[in-house]
């Protein structure tokens, strides 16, 4: 018999000036208990996690062959093209087609819930999911998709930073720090900056 999965949808990235939403969907079989290390460390919405203790979920989560998860990006161009509430849903609808087909089994077999703010499918599609109002603290897959997804848009922010080592992406990851403003002033936008979101900064060009 198949196992029964829960799988986990959320989203990092939604409010900053620069760089990709990212978007992770996580697999879990129902009835998996889930101990990183000495089992000591709850699992927890990546908010309320330290950056060591999301890395230390991650490795874990990443070393387990029962646990499925695909992880999708949206980047600037699209999030000022179709707006990040819709690059959003674009990316969990990516990451949602990957674990289904690395698991190999119909939505029959696995229920999936996604964090409030995103939506997949319109109850009649095979994609439907549902959206949970603060998912993140309720459901163990979306909190492991909340790390997952965290831990991949900061590393992605860490990368960028090298290319843009005047925007202090490796600190702020993108979001709207006074540095960051008063780079933007001085340098301008790069491609990775979401024009729909600076363009309340009048002097940014």
């Amino acid at each position: 018999m198949a196992k029964k999965y829960s799988i986990g949808i959320d989203e990092v990235g939604r409010g900053p000036l620069a760089g990709p939403v990212v978007v992770a969907a996580v697999a879990l079989p129902r009835g998996i208990r889930l101990k990183p290390g000495n089992g000591r460390l709850p699992l927890k919405d990546s908010k309320k996690l330290s950056a060591l203790q999301r890395n230390r979920w991650r490795e874990y989560l990443c070393s387990q062959p029962a646990i499925y998860f695909s992880v999708a990006y949206s980047y600037p161009p699209v999030i000022d093209r179709i707006n990040i509430s819709r690059a959003a849903n674009s990316a969990a609808r990516r990451a949602y087609l990957r674990v289904l087909k690395d698991l190999g089994v119909g939505v029959f077999r696995a229920s999936a819930y996604l964090d409030g703010g995103l939506y997949l499918g319109n109850g009649k599609s095979r994609l439907a999911a549902k959206t949970i109002i603060k998912g993140d603290e309720k459901i163990n897959s979306i909190k492991a998709a909340s790390i997952i997804a965290k831990v991949s848009r900061d590393r992605a922010m860490l990368r960028l930073a090298k290319q843009y080592p005047s925007y202090g992406f490796d600190v702020n990851k993108g979001y709207g720090t006074r540095r960051h403003q008063r780079a933007l002033r001085k340098y301008g936008r790069t491609p990775l900056h979401r024009l729909t979101f600076i363009k309340k900064y009048p002097k940014i060009k």
